[in-house]
């Protein structure tokens, strides 16, 4: 059955693999329940897919808000009813009176974060607003994060924990840029949408600091396609949104959209 389930995944993946197959197992064959931190959404897939294959195994996932990226999840027996299972989550409000505050970004939040020694899967979606931050955090770690977290990117900043029901959920902001490319490769598009040269960008991805769809990629050939996401470390996030016809020269028109 392992064995089986290995090859629907990347070999990279077992690991996480195993770990959601014994959570998977134990609900059905020791009627456990298991928390999970939060996951990406690969991972969600993956752990959604094992669900899938049990006929005895439920899940939950919560991350906040409609949209939310990471989740955690709560594989259970299939007989457990869990809309009224606590999921562990709060919100960690993050705010300031210095004007540069507005200034600060995602990445920002998340460095100030795990520099205070937090695992990221601790962490959900970081919601940044116009007039602070709402960070979803596991319920074990947040009065921690209150006490420790005075500083971000240098400005110093208040924090306050709140309820889920209190979560305010910001937009996610794509920027559009319309693009032609010779060919779908990975390191042509991330040259492009980050205006580094092809050298430049080979760099990332081959030290394993870019994916693609939250999967690590170092194959720089490796082929695009509408609606995925890559994020570059250092470098942020884009999305393939579209991929039109071909220019008369052959080429490829593109639409990506940058996070921002």
């Amino acid at each position: 059955m392992k064995n089986e389930i290995y090859g629907h995944f990347h070999p990279d993946e077992r690991q996480f693999v195993d770990k959601a197959w014994e959570w998977v197992t134990h609900a059905g064959e020791y009627h456990e329940t298991k928390l999970t931190e939060f996951l990406d959404p690969r991972q969600g897939y993956i752990l959604q897919s094992l669900v899938n294959r049990h006929p005895d195994v439920t899940v939950r996932w919560e991350g906040g808000s409609d949209g939310a990226e990471r989740k955690r999840a709560l594989v259970a027996p299939d007989y457990r009813e869990l809309d009224d299972e606590d999921m562990e989550l709060q919100v960690l409000a993050i705010t300031s009176g210095e004007q540069k505050f507005l200034a600060l970004e995602h990445s920002d939040y998340m460095g100030s974060i795990l520099g205070l020694g937090i695992k990221r899967g601790k962490i959900g979606d970081i919601h940044v607003l116009e007039d602070g931050c709402h960070v979803v955090v596991a319920a074990d770690i947040a009065d921690y994060l209150a006490m420790n977290l005075t500083g971000v990117h240098r400005i110093q900043v208040s924090t306050e924990i709140f309820p889920l029901s209190s979560l305010r959920s910001s937009e996610v902001k794509l920027e559009t840029m319309e693009l032609t490319a010779a060919s779908l490769r990975l390191d042509g598009i991330a040259s492009d949408v980050t205006r580094l040269s092809r050298s430049k960008i080979l760099v990332p991805i081959k030290a394993g600091r870019v994916r693609v769809n939250w999967k690590v990629e170092e194959d720089p050939s490796f082929g695009l396609k509408e609606g995925d996401m890559v994020s570059i470390q250092g470098f942020g996030r884009f999305k393939v949104l579209e991929i039109g016809s071909l220019t008369k020269k052959g080429r490829y028109r593109l639409m990506v959209g940058k996070f921002v």
